[in-house]
This record gives structure tokens, sequence and C-alpha cells, in this order.
């Protein structure tokens, strides 16, 4: 199993949970952060003021999928997410050893 977390602009986030959907992807946690990469901020007009914004709105999306399906389930989230400008995030992979479900106590290996 692979651990896929992603890090995308929250405009796009319809978009890519659509995608996901449609790859029957439904499990996924989110949450909103904030971060910084090549962009190193923007500029923006506070009260007739330039005020630098060095940390920006972003999304992470974590999920933890099959290993067989994760090159697709990557795919899906970069082409869904791309604007092709600074800013459009990143897709980190991790491996799982293992997970268990805390209702029911199974473990992945038991899973289908």
């Amino acid at each position: 199993m692979k651990k896929i977390e992603a890090i995308i602009r929250p405009e796009m986030l319809e978009r890519v949970k659509k995608v996901l959907e449609e790859k029957g992807c439904v499990a996924m946690t989110i949450t909103e952060v904030k971060g910084r990469g090549e962009q190193k901020g923007i500029t923006l007009q506070f009260r007739g003021r330039s005020v630098d914004v060095d940390t920006l709105p972003k999304i992470k999306i974590e999920m933890v999928v099959k290993e067989e399906i994760a090159d697709a389930v990557i795919n899906a989230i970069a082409d869904a997410a791309r604007t092709g400008k600074f800013g459009d995030g990143k897709i980190f992979v991790l491996p799982v050893e293992e997970a268990i479900r805390v209702r029911t106590g199974e473990r992945s290996r038991d899973y289908p």
C-alpha cells in the first residue's frame, strides 16, 4: 500500500475530488494548511499599503491506496490540479506497512 499526500491550490479541490471519485477513490483526509515554495509568497494591498504574505493557503489531501493503482491516482491528481503556474503544489508518496480499521480491528492484510 502507498500513502499519497498531495498539496494543492484550494480552488482545485473540487476538481481533484471529482476525478478521484471517478477512479473509485472516495476515502481521503482533507486538511487546510499554509505553506510556501518557489513562489515565496505574494504581495497584497491592504488599506493602501503593500503587505507581503509569505505563506499561502493550500489544501492537503491524504489517502492510502493499493500499490497497483497508486500511479493512476497520482497522475489523476497531478492532471486535475495542474494550472502550469508556480504554486500548483506537490505530491508525496510513502510506503505503508499496515493499516488497522479502528471500528473492527481488521488489518490491511485481511482486506480484499
